[in-house]
């Protein structure tokens, strides 16, 4: 048995992180070099963290391009926090309904959490064809006068990506993008939320990012417990309650990562593609003994989601990659199979071992 490695972690997340992020951070958990102190004591209202928070702010900016009329900001609660924070504010006391789209595993989590606080309209659902495949544009009929529409950009379980923009601009536009988050360029002026929890793209499990545009908080109720109310939040800099220091000081990191030594997501959508095609490419060359489940149009660059001819060797497969040192292949639990999660920090030659080993697997059968 090979032992695991950082390096072939396709873990669905948390994901892997990039080694030089590591190796920082390694360092950090012993003596933060400008400071002294572990980053796991130093305190939240220091000088030293505020730059840390203005910091992230600011190469997020950069990297996506936002204007003077966004916010960002270093919340608690994971994406699950806001499937409710979105709804109190947005729809809480409106007569019209809300547009989501149901793509996916996830998606499908949102929607209880927004009907508790008003009227919902699914535009499209793809469970009943078990979310295969993403819809088409002339199967969406979006309302003029929805608060907003929420959608997610890539749907971790089944391995599905919007590859577009969907909704219309006159709209508010909230977007989950959990796990493709600067993965690659989204004008995200378009947008008037987009938040995503740290645990795929960006960092470790404890901190979400969410990017808000000002013209949203204008008109929020006036009841909203503080904890819940991105304007709180905005006014205190991210450091309304003691937030997770440790986990937004990896962000920071992992965004000098993406800038200085990947040089930016264009850059990063390149490899991203390449690590993709690769192992698209496995599974269509496999003569349908690697499936993959999902519309060709619509497969993620972040997750690939695949089958064997049976359960029997998709048991197989799962026990030999772990002996083989690839580590984090199960499918979710919900659907199972199969799942190479390549998000940003997995390699070109991490993908490459994979499609070797898969090929290996293959013949030996």
């Amino acid at each position: 048995m090979i032992a695991p490695s950082n390096a072939l972690n396709f873990s669905g997340g948390p994901g892997a992180l990039p080694e030089s992020v590591l190796r920082q951070t390694q360092q950090a958990i012993i003596s933060v070099p400008e400071v002294g102190l572990s980053v796991l004591g130093i305190s939240h209202r220091s000088d030293w963290f505020a730059a840390v928070v203005a910091e992230v702010e600011a190469n997020i900016r950069r990297l996506l391009g936002l204007g003077t009329d966004s916010h960002v900001l270093l919340l608690q609660g994971g994406a699950t926090q806001q499937f409710s924070m979105v709804p109190m504010t947005l729809l809480r006391g409106k007569a019209q309904a809300a547009d989501y789209l149901h793509t996916g595993y996830w998606s499908g989590k949102a929607l209880p959490e927004a009907r508790r606080e008003g009227p919902v309209r699914v535009v499209w659902s793809g469970e009943a064809e078990g979310f295969r495949r993403l819809p088409g544009d002339d199967e969406l009929h979006f309302s003029p006068d929805a608060p907003y529409l929420h959608y997610i950009s890539n749907e971790t379980v089944e391995g599905l990506q919007f590859h577009r923009i969907p909704g219309r601009d006159d709209v508010p536009r909230i977007c989950d993008m959990s796990s493709d988050f600067l993965s690659r360029p989204c004008e995200a002026d378009r947008f008037a939320l987009i938040y995503a929890h740290a645990q795929k793209n960006i960092g470790p499990a404890g901190v979400t990012v969410v990017v808000v545009k000002d013209q949203l908080l204008q008109d929020n109720p006036a009841d909203l417990p503080g904890f819940l109310d991105y304007r709180t939040h905005v006014a205190a800099h991210s450091n309304f309650n003691t937030p997770p220091v440790f986990a937004i000081y990896v962000v920071l990191l992992v965004t000098r990562w993406l800038q200085a030594e990947v040089g930016g997501l264009e850059a990063m959508a390149a490899i991203n593609r390449a690590k993709a095609a690769l192992l698209y490419g496995a599974l269509d060359g496999s003569d349908g003994f690697y499936r993959g489940r999902t519309a060709v149009a619509d497969r993620s660059l972040m997750n690939v989601a695949f089958n064997l001819p049976t359960p029997e060797l998709d048991r197989q497969f799962l026990e030999e990659a772990r002996l083989a040192g690839l580590s984090g292949l199960g499918g979710h639990r919900a659907i199972g199979g199969i799942r190479a999660s390549i998000y940003n920090a997995l390699t070109l030659q991490a993908v490459e071992r994979l499609v070797g080993f898969m090929a290996d697997f293959r013949q030996r059968r």
